[in-house]
């Protein structure tokens, strides 16, 4: 864990002698690799050259490499009080490409997994409707279906950061995101089966777990985007990720994805449940809260390099990172190498939908200076990503929830990488 100290918290003038040399490494990648040296992996036989590898039954379910085996969801024991009202992190460090494996996407619960039966399993809609109705799975999976890629940010997401550089570790600071492709139907496909009375505003979305958990809903969201879904990536939904029916909130704070979906009571007003009142609630400087602050802005961060993801080697390389935006699409991601002073627009590669992250790389010479890198999304409506000053001028530091501030990572010569803020 790495704090903000006056070693790590570095004025800009410390980097502007050794920009013009970093800046010029940027402009060109090398000519031509060294000559290679003999390399006993490629001029002996191997063991895996010699020998038969495992039979088609081996992993009926197939599993990650061995050798990958670092590739994990991580927490961070001390942030609550128990594992069963905890979050752990996707390793975004880790990852390429915009679509996050099942395994890794993070965990958020506040009473743990319910393990539930789909045979068992009873969706309600009930209250301003014209006929209460209960489906089944089955009665659910026999509806006009949908396939749509989003992003789920929890709105605690990056909230260790708000009074300085925390966690050591974009794993840490931003992990709470992932972003899949969901199979379902629509919930406006339910709704209008159940047919939805003139004074309707509001709905409350229930879940199955211990905790009872539930949102409010503005109707016009539900009718607009917000799916059920039953699947992620080609499967059934994981049982961490609400299996075997969970809410669909594109765009919006993860707390209003309810997992083990059970009931959807329709109302004229919101229900100021627990978790849109005393939590997800955004308290100002001068003690008042935000309420209702549902979009998760436009954010980016990079991931490589990151603090768990140095820089291995000089010359060529590769900066990574993730963006995206709860508005719409991100138009534009823009990378700094010296703490903002400069800033050069990054390559977008791969598919860009809405509400979904995007994958964006710069593709660099390094030459052992140190380098303060930053990004900063734009989103479809014009919006740019603030930094985290701007974003305290507004808020203050009391909340802990919806900080899209700019993130800064400090690579040193050795290619160590840090968590740190210009002072």
């Amino acid at each position: 864990m790495s704090g903000t100290s006056s070693t790590d918290t570095l004025n800009r003038r410390r980097f502007l002698s050794g920009l013009a040399g970093a800046g010029a490494a940027l402009s060109s990648l090398p000519a031509k690799a060294e000559s290679a040296k003999p390399d006993p992996a490629i001029t002996e036989v191997q063991d895996w050259n010699r020998y038969l590898g495992d039979g088609v039954q081996k992993t009926p379910y197939g599993m990650p490499s061995k050798f990958e085996k670092n590739v994990v969801r991580r927490d961070v024991s001390w942030l609550t009080a128990s594992p069963e009202s905890s979050v752990n992190f996707t390793p975004l460090h880790e990852l390429d490409g915009i679509i996050t494996p099942s395994g890794l996407c993070f965990e958020r619960h506040h009473s743990g997994v319910a393990e539930i039966n789909p045979a068992d399993h009873r969706l309600m809609i009930n209250g301003l409707v014209d006929k209460p109705l209960v489906f089944t799975m089955d009665d659910l999976k026999r509806m006009p279906r949908v396939n749509k890629i989003h992003f789920l940010e929890c709105a605690a997401n990056s909230g260790m950061e708000w009074r300085g550089a925390q966690l050591n570790g974009c794993q840490f600071t931003h992990g709470m995101v992932h972003n899949v492709m969901y199979t379902g139907v629509t919930l406006k496909t339910v709704l209008d089966e159940a047919g939805i009375k003139p004074n309707a505003k509001w709905l409350m979305l229930e879940g199955a777990d211990a905790a009872g958990m539930n949102r409010s809903l503005p109707i016009d969201k539900a009718l607009d985007d917000c799916m059920i879904a039953f699947g992620m990536n080609g499967e059934a939904l994981r049982p961490e990720q609400g299996y075997p029916l969970r809410a669909v909130i594109p765009g919006w704070e993860g707390n209003l994805w309810v997992k083990w979906l059970r009931r959807i009571e329709v109302g004229d007003q919101p229900w100021q449940t627990r978790e849109e009142t005393s939590k997800y609630t955004d308290l100002l400087a001068d003690g008042r809260s935000r309420k209702h602050t549902f979009v998760m802005d436009a954010k980016s961060i990079v991931t490589n390099p990151s603090p768990q993801a140095p820089l291995k080697y000089k010359g060529r390389n590769v900066l990574s990172g993730f963006a995206w935006s709860g508005r719409g699409t991100v138009k534009r991601v823009d990378v700094s190498m010296d703490g903002g002073r400069n800033w050069q627009t990054a390559r977008i590669d791969g598919p860009v939908f809405d509400k979904s992250l995007v994958r964006f790389y710069v593709d660099f010479d390094w030459n052992g200076h140190e380098m303060m890198i930053q990004s900063r999304a734009m989103d479809s409506t014009g919006y740019v990503q603030p930094s985290k000053d701007e974003l305290r001028k507004v808020r203050g530091v009391n909340s802990i929830y919806h900080n899209n501030g700019i993130q800064t990572w400090l690579v040193r010569s050795s290619g160590e990488t840090e968590n740190v803020e210009i002072g």
